[in-house]
């Protein structure tokens, strides 16, 4: 498993680094496939509520699925460690929901999810970030799940059904609408 630790307004001191890699390394033994962890840890400025310190955890394994949490606390520490209890709950949410629907539904056995792979900040015309991620065939129902997991409100991916990119997306009314994009 990679450990990748970056810090915004933060100095990652080898205290911290070691700290952090002890308790993210932990997460194998609750998901034993992790083949990569993104730790980012910022501090926020904030008149109201005085500095913040936020960590966030972002998990790949190896059959491509995301999950990610985040937690902001006054230390970062504490933040640390409410985001590794925070990304124990979703990884025994995911495998309660995995086991359940590979046993009832074994049509969707083979697919994987995307793969986020590079973020990239630019300086063009008002687009602020680009994210270059890879897309593997996956059904609705995956990419409701996946988009669950992200906390996302909408999810792109590649439908197996179809083989066309669609945009899954959470509606005001708490149900979902697909976008099917006609290439002309």
């Amino acid at each position: 498993m990679d450990i990748i630790i970056h810090g915004r307004n933060v100095d990652i001191t080898p205290r911290l680094q070691s700290y952090v890699e002890r308790k993210v390394e932990r997460l194998d033994r609750y998901m034993p496939n992790i083949v990569e962890v993104h730790v980012d840890l910022a501090e926020e400025k904030s008149s109201r509520t005085g500095d913040r310190q936020v960590a966030q955890i972002t998990l790949r394994n190896d059959r491509g699925t995301i999950l990610r949490a985040e937690e902001r606390t006054v230390d970062l520490f504490a933040a640390v460690d409410a985001v590794v209890d925070k990304m124990y709950r979703q990884i025994e949410r995911y495998k309660g929901k995995h086991k359940r629907r590979s046993s009832a539904q074994d049509s969707f056995a083979g697919y994987e999810t995307a793969i986020e792979l590079e973020e990239q900040e630019i300086d063009t015309g008002g687009v602020v970030r680009r994210k270059h991620f890879s897309i593997v065939p996956m059904h609705e129902e995956e990419a409701v799940e996946q988009m669950e997991l992200l906390g996302h409100d909408f999810y792109v991916f590649v439908n197996a059904m179809t083989n066309g990119v669609n945009v899954i997306y959470r509606r005001h009314d708490g149900d979902y609408g697909i976008l099917e994009p006609d290439v002309e």
